[in-house]
């Protein structure tokens, strides 16, 4: 596996694990995460993954060459309340279906936190989707993290988790 900087020219393979990840919660009957819809087409989702390749947080793990997963650090979203101290925080992280179970999330988790340190940060956050059985959540604990602070937007769940 190969983790490399993102750029504009990958807008559409993260696009698409969107739409790998999307179809595959649909066929779980697990639509509060991302919807149902896939994200290629949608403007809005199309600007927002743009966005994060302009901002030089993006990061691509390639396996066999083929774009496996995404990974984007920067600042916390607007709906979490920052850190008491510098931190690096995990904006999104999808995983192209194809690729699931080849250990790719853990990898670019474990890129993140080596970007923190690289920058001096000790604190990696990240929020994730904490409704249906919480599988996200325990997803993340898995891989370091621990929960710090449910939150809600609107009627959809999260969970703040730091490492």
């Amino acid at each position: 596996m190969h983790i490399r900087k993102g750029g504009d020219g990958d807008v559409p393979a993260v696009l698409a694990m969107f739409d790998s990840a999307v179809n595959w919660l649909v066929s779980q009957g697990r639509t509060g995460q991302w919807g149902s819809r896939p994200f290629t087409g949608d403007a809005k989702r199309t600007r927002q993954i743009t966005g994060w390749a302009e901002n030089g947080g993006m990061r691509i793990a390639e396996v066999g060459g083929r774009p496996a997963g995404c990974l984007v650090v920067g600042d916390p979203h607007d709906y979490v309340k920052p850190a008491d101290e510098s931190e690096l925080y995990v904006q999104c992280l999808v995983i192209d279906r194809a690729f699931a179970g080849h250990g790719v999330g853990r990898a670019l988790l474990d890129h993140a936190y080596e970007l923190a340190r690289e920058r001096g940060v000790s604190l990696l956050r990240v929020d994730c989707y904490a409704g249906d059985d919480g599988r996200l959540v325990a997803y993340y604990e898995g891989c370091g993290f621990t929960r710090t602070a449910p939150f809600t937007v609107g009627e959809w769940p999260g969970m703040l988790l730091q490492r």
